[in-house]
């Protein structure tokens, strides 16, 4: 059997060209082992059938070969295609979200290796979001918390015109509130046992319906029990509240052959419908792959059309 493509926490952005997909490599980082760059990028025409773009980021000449670099996402924004991803240990010690620009959506995209937010000594899950009311530039992401629930939750800060910086402090806009979204229990993390360690990550921001509706990942990215579910805000900055969560994850889920599906994106697909792109694993747990489903916006919320559940075809795959 051959190998499933590993492309996990997958992020598309829609150009004049087609799609480009970004997504985080394998434990082994082919990609950079192939091409000397982070970040497989893939594109399509149709969100079904993807081709092998080549490699991304060229990596900072600062982060060591040892390093982990996890969750890309791109915004276009000035004419310059910007991307975030966060930079540190392979088990996700010291991350911290960096930036780097390039001039066409498949890179090469390069960086200074500067952490965005200095203040945060542990921060992932990027997602640029650019506000349709008043065109202002947002940047949410994961960061850990120490009070209670504690464990990792969502914070959300403005951007510069550039997006090249901060421009306030950031500001919590969802934490854990179920007991799915429990990462593990008795966690050894920065120098101490935690008794219960809570992880809400991937945020990712859609304006619809005039309210803002922020799809994130929960529980434990390894485990079956890991699934995404929807948090909504009357204002960009929330603060945000999950109607469902005590039910569990209510977009995605363990379940008809999906195990552990999460960190999505959401992209308008070439019918114009809204579509959702995840990495689930598959049946051996050997690789987290690129899926896409369409999203129905429904009254008063939003959930998955269960029969358009795609994995992504290679069969045009260059190697």
């Amino acid at each position: 059997m051959a190998e499933p493509l590993y492309f996990a926490d997958p992020f598309v952005l829609k150009t004049d060209l087609g799609y480009f997909a970004y997504g985080t490599d394998g434990p082994d980082r082919p990609t950079l082992h192939q091409t000397g760059r982070e970040f497989l990028v893939l594109f399509s025409q149709d969100l079904v059938s993807w081709s092998k773009v080549g490699g991304a980021l060229e990596v900072p000449p600062s982060d060591k070969d040892d390093h982990g670099f996890w969750a890309p996402e791109v915004a276009f924004a000035n004419g310059v295609y910007t991307m975030f991803y966060s930079s540190g240990g392979v088990e996700g010690q010291g991350h911290q979200i960096q930036t780097a620009i390039a001039e066409r959506a498949s890179g090469p995209f390069v960086g200074s290796g500067a952490p965005i937010i200095p203040s945060e000594p542990f921060s992932i899950d990027a997602h640029p979001f650019c506000d349709p009311r008043d065109g202002r530039w947002y940047l949410f992401f994961a960061k850990d918390f120490f009070d209670e629930p504690v464990g990792t939750g969502i914070a959300a800060v403005p951007l510069s015109r550039d997006l090249s910086q901060i421009e306030d402090a950031p500001k919590a806009v969802f934490r854990a509130q179920s007991n799915w979204q429990v990462f593990q229990r008795d966690r050894e993390w920065y120098g101490r046992l935690w008794p219960t360690w809570h992880c809400v990550e991937g945020p990712f921001v859609v304006y619809q319906n005039e309210r803002y509706w922020m799809f994130y990942s929960g529980g434990n990215w390894h485990a079956d029990e890991y699934g995404v579910g929807c948090a909504v805000a009357e204002t960009v900055l929330g603060p945000y509240t999950d109607p469902r969560v005590k039910s569990g994850p209510s977009i995605l889920r363990t379940a008809n052959g999906l195990y552990g599906p999460g960190h999505n994106s959401v992209v308008v697909g070439p019918d114009g419908e809204d579509r959702i792109c995840f990495h689930a694993w598959d049946s051996d747990y050997r690789a987290r792959t690129l899926h896409t489903a369409k999203l129905k916006w429904i009254s008063g919320g939003v959930e998955i059309d269960q029969k358009s559940i795609l994995i992504a075809s290679f069969r045009s795959l260059q190697r």
